[in-house]
């Protein structure tokens, strides 16, 4: 008879934690930032998509090119908040951040 064998079962955390790096160190970090930054340019363009705006129409919205869109929603350049606020203000989306510090909790909606 053959017995099955017990497969052990692992968090996200617990495999970022073994492959990036323990919470709080420079590689994890880096990763959870880039991650996020690539979830906005997701959202970014679902939101362009949803209110039927080429990229284009967007760039023009805000006043940059179309590649400059391109490349936000692909998370291939380095964006400012200041960036990010015009396109969501262009799409008429509410903006909201939440950015804990030590002992401090900061709210900032749009």
């Amino acid at each position: 008879m053959a017995t099955k064998s017990k497969m052990k079962l692992y968090t996200m955390d617990q495999v970022k934690d073994e492959f990036i790096g323990k919470r709080g160190s420079d590689k994890r970090e880096k990763y959870e930032q880039e991650l996020q930054l690539e979830l906005l340019g997701d959202i970014i363009k679902q939101v362009r998509l949803e209110r039927n705006l080429t990229q284009e129409q967007l760039g023009k919205l805000i006043g940059v090119q179309k590649a400059q869109i391109s490349k936000l929603e692909n998370n291939t350049t380095n964006v400012t908040m200041e960036t990010i606020l015009r396109v969501f203000t262009a799409l008429k989306a509410k903006i909201s951040f939440h950015v804990e510090l030590k002992n401090q909790r900061i709210n900032f909606a749009s």
